[in-house]
């Protein structure tokens, strides 16, 4: 049982967020990004293992939202939506996690799930009743990642639109390409430019951006679906900003090149994190050097010259944890090694890539 507008649902409700190790994780990247750009209320952050402190202090989000160890603790704050924020490896639902599930389904909040699992169909197994008996009228859950209907398979049909395409693209997963779309797309509408992001995963979708889960897509159909939104989105825009996955490095990726091949960008962003070296969780596989990285994306992008060129313009740093001095002597060395922009563009803002691109214009 899903409302027809259910982001429009999440922007008038009062949310909590499960984030259960992931404010201080690497699974947490959904519920940060919540934390970060949603506009909605957030009345409580769920994390047992950051109970009780400040929000603003451990992750340097400028918000003051109570963090609390259960779903039982957050209904002081009256939530009427729990946002599951955490994405395990997998995107599998933990058992652990249906004691706040079942304290929030017995509250009456409705859920939004943006893991691979389906949640309604588990509920109804757990409960062996049929959803829209189990659920209060008011209540409802929304199972983001479900295939669009209507996909067709590509065949470069973006390249037909005027607007400027840009794709983030990165040296691995979870490392900036969806803050790096958005601060792009806020500092363009601060200048006055037509601009729009498309999200491609359950983050940017959760905040009620115009896109598709892509990894909830069959693969012959990944870049059908990524050229259908783009299509639709192109349109009435001068600068399409495409949100990235995944890495053409990183060995279980697959979003990458449906993501080149259905937006047929005309530049491309690189998003890298200060001192990387390997890709997290596989230290066999190594970076290479940036200057690498960018041949390698942009020689892909073109397929060898078969498309349209596209070129990397600035390097997004991502700088996380580092002191400001530190950071920005980093910017600094990226910049020296790559001849291009750098900057952290949720530290400093996105305007130097944001000049760059405009630089770029034909």
């Amino acid at each position: 049982m899903t409302p027809e507008n259910p982001q429009s649902q999440i922007q008038a409700g009062r949310l909590a967020i499960l984030l259960h190790g992931g404010i201080l994780g690497a699974t947490g990247k959904t519920g940060l990004s919540l934390l970060r750009y949603s506009q909605a209320n957030i009345v409580a952050v769920i994390d047992r293992d950051c109970a009780g402190q400040s929000l603003s202090e451990l992750t340097g989000i400028n918000r003051e939202i109570p963090i609390v160890s259960s779903v039982k603790d957050a209904l002081a704050y009256h939530p009427n939506i729990l946002m599951i924020g955490i994405a395990p490896p997998g995107g599998a639902l933990p058992e652990e996690w249906w004691v706040d599930l079942d304290g929030a389904l017995e509250a009456e909040l409705s859920i939004v799930n943006g893991l691979h699992t389906q949640l309604i169909p588990l509920v109804e197994q757990r409960h062996q009743t049929n959803i829209n008996q189990f659920l209060q009228p008011q209540q409802w859950i929304w199972d983001i990642r479900q295939e669009p209907p209507g996909l067709k398979i590509a065949s470069a049909a973006a390249r037909q639109l005027s607007c400027r395409r840009v794709l983030t693209v990165g040296t691995d997963m979870a490392i900036g390409k969806m803050s790096t779309g958005l601060e792009l797309n806020k500092a363009a509408k601060q200048r006055g430019i037509r601009s729009k992001f498309i999200a491609t995963g359950q983050g940017g979708v959760m905040l009620g951006e115009d896109g598709i889960p892509l990894d909830s897509v069959r693969v012959d159909f990944a870049a059908g679906a990524v050229e259908q939104v783009v299509m639709r989105c192109g349109t009435d825009c001068d600068l399409l900003l495409v949100e990235g996955q995944g890495s053409l490095i990183h060995p279980g990726s697959t979003a990458t090149l449906p993501l080149l091949r259905g937006s047929q960008p005309t530049d491309l962003i690189l998003a890298h994190r200060a001192g990387q070296t390997h890709v997290r969780n596989h230290p066999h596989v190594v970076i290479p050097p940036l200057s690498q990285v960018i041949e390698l994306y942009e020689n892909v992008a073109s397929v060898g010259g078969a498309m349209e060129s596209a070129k990397i313009v600035g390097i997004s740093l991502n700088t996380y944890g580092l002191a400001e001095d530190v950071a920005k002597d980093a910017i600094a060395q990226v910049q020296l090694e790559t001849g291009l922009p750098c900057t952290d563009t949720v530290r400093f803002g996105a305007d130097i890539l944001l000049d760059a691109l405009l630089i770029s214009l034909p």
